[in-house]
C-alpha cells in the first residue's frame, strides 16, 4: 500500500467542499455541453463542412486522444505531493488555457476558407482543446478520492459534481438556441454565424471564474505519498492491472455505452429541433425542462444510493431509461413535440440517476485497484475512464454525422428536403 503523507490541518469535509467540487464540474461543462450541443452544427452549418466529414474528423481526433488521456493519468499520479495537494494544482494551471482553446473553436470567419483550411482548422483547434481538456479534468475526476474517504461523502461529491454540470448545461441549453437560431422570412428555421463566437468567449469567461471556485473551495484530505516500489512501476504493468480488475472493466463498459447515447442525443437535438420540428428556438425550452428530472434526483440521489445501493439504482434507472428511448423510436412524434419533451423528461429520470451516481463508483474502483495491487494510482484509473468516455464520444461524433449523410442532411442550411426531414 502507498505511504499516507503527514497531513496538514485542515477543515472537516462540508459544504465548502461540495460547492468547490460542483464548480469544478461546472468548469469543465461550459465548454464540453457547448461541443457536444452545438459544435456539429457550427460546422456543418456555418463553416459548410459536410456531415460525414465532420463526423469522421471529430471520431479520429477523439480516438487519438482518448489513449493521450492514459498518459496524463501518469504524470498525474508521479507529480509532486504540494501543500494544495496533488490535483488542485493543475485546475490552477490548465483553467486559463482550456478555456480559450474552447472559444476558438468559434471563429466564425473560418467560413470563407478553402475547404483543406477548414479541415485543418477543425483538426487542430479541436484536438487542442480535446487534450487540455483532459490535463484539467483527469486531475479534476481524480481528486474526488482524495477530498474524502468515506464512501458516502464521495456519493455526495458525486451528486454536487451533477448539480454544477447541471447549471452549466441549464444556462448553455436554455440560453444558446435563443441566440444562434432565427427564421427567415419563409419561416424557415436558421442559424445566425457570428453569435457562436461570442457565446463560446462568454462560455471560456464563466468556466475560468469556476475553476477557481473550485480550486479556493476544495481541500484535499487523503494525502498519499507512493512508495519507492510505487514509482518503479512501470506504465504497462499498471494497466495489465488496471484492465485485470473486473469492477474496471464494468466501469469501462458503463461508460463507453453510456456516452454513445448521451453524446448521440446531445450532438442530434440542434438538427432535431431545427430541421423535424422547424423550430430551433423551442429547443431552448424543450432542453431546459429536460433537466428537471435532474434538479428532482439531486436531493435524493444519494438517499436511494444508501439504501438500495448504487449498483441496483443504476440498473434500475438506466433499464427504465432505454425502454422510453425504444418507445420513442417506434412512434412519430413529428406533429407532436411536446410529447417528445414529456418522453424525454421521463427518460432522463433514469439516464440523469445513473450519470449522478457513476462518478462515485470511479473513487470505489481507485481503492479496489490498491487493494488489489498494492499500487494507488488515481490518475492512471481515471484516466482509464476517461478514456473510455472518449471513445464513446469518438463513436458517438461519428456515428451522428454518418447519420446525417446516409439521410441527405445538407451542409450549409438547415432547409432540407422533405425525404430528409421525414428520414430524420
Amino acid at each position: 500500500m502507498s505511504a499516507v503523507a503527514p497531513q496538514p490541518a485542515s477543515k472537516p469535509f462540508g459544504f465548502r467542499d461540495k460547492i468547490g467540487y460542483a464548480l469544478g464540474d461546472m468548469g469543465n461543462d461550459f465548454s464540453f455541453i457547448l461541443a457536444s450541443a452545438f459544435l456539429m452544427i457550427f460546422y456543418t452549418n456555418v463553416l459548410g463542412v459536410k456531415a460525414a466529414e465532420v463526423g469522421t474528423l471529430l471520431l479520429v481526433v477523439r480516438l487519438a486522444d482518448a489513449f493521450v488521456d492514459v498518459t496524463i493519468g501518469r504524470i498525474v499520479d508521479r507529480s509532486k505531493l504540494r501543500p494544495a495537494g496533488r490535483f488542485r494544482p493543475w485546475i490552477a494551471r490548465f483553467g486559463i488555457p482550456v478555456a480559450a482553446a474552447s472559444a476558438i473553436m468559434y471563429f466564425f470567419g473560418a467560413a470563407g476558407w478553402t475547404q483543406g483550411a477548414k479541415v485543418v482548422y477543425i483538426l487542430v483547434t479541436y484536438a487542442l482543446w480535446s487534450v487540455l481538456y483532459s490535463a484539467i479534468n483527469i486531475p479534476y475526476g481524480s481528486m474526488a478520492a482524495v477530498v474524502t474517504s468515506d464512501p458516502v461523502q464521495r456519493s455526495s461529491l458525486s451528486v454536487f459534481r451533477t448539480f454544477g454540470a447541471f447549471l452549466a448545461q441549464l444556462v448553455i441549453v436554455f440560453t444558446v438556441p435563443l441566440l444562434i437560431f432565427t427564421k427567415d422570412a419563409a419561416g424557415k428555421t436558421q442559424v445566425v454565424a457570428h453569435a457562436f463566437m461570442w457565446v463560446g468567449i462568454a462560455a471560456a469567461v464563466v468556466s475560468i471564474v469556476s475553476y477557481y471556485g473550485c480550486y479556493q473551495l476544495s481541500t484535499e484530505r487523503v494525502r498519499i505519498e507512493p512508495k519507492p516500489a510505487d514509482k518503479a512501476t512501470g506504465i504497462g504493468k499498471t494497466l495489465t492491472n488496471v484492465f485485470k480488475n473486473r469492477s474496471m472493466q464494468a466501469i469501462i463498459a458503463a461508460a463507453l455505452l453510456l456516452l454513445i447515447a448521451m453524446m448521440m442525443i446531445a450532438n442530434m437535438t440542434s438538427y432535431l429541433w431545427a430541421i423535424y420540428f422547424n423550430n430551433g428556438q423551442m429547443q431552448s425550452t424543450a432542453a431546459t425542462l429536460a433537466l428537471l428530472p435532474t434538479l428532482l434526483l439531486l436531493p435524493v440521489a444519494t438517499p436511494l444510493a444508501r439504501r438500495f445501493g448504487k449498483r441496483e439504482v443504476s440498473i434500475v434507472a438506466v433499464g427504465g431509461a432505454g425502454v422510453v428511448y425504444i418507445l420513442l423510436y417506434l412512434f412519430n412524434l413529428q406533429q407532436q413535440p411536446w410529447g417528445f419533451v414529456v418522453a424525454t423528461i421521463v427518460a432522463g429520470l433514469g439516464l440523469g440517476l445513473f450519470n449522478m451516481l457513476i462518478w462515485a463508483f470511479i473513487t470505489d474502483v481507485i481503492d479496489d485497484h490498491e487493494v488489489r495491487s498494492g499500487e494507488r494510482a488515481d490518475g492512471v484509473v481515471y484516466s482509464v475512464y476517461s478514456w473510455a468516455r472518449k471513445v464513446g464520444q469518438a463513436l458517438a461524433f461519428g456515428l451522428g454525422g454518418w447519420s446525417l449523410g446516409w439521410i441527405g442532411y445538407q451542409a450549409g442550411t438547415t432547409s432540407q428536403s422533405t425525404s430528409t426531414v421525414k428520414r430524420s
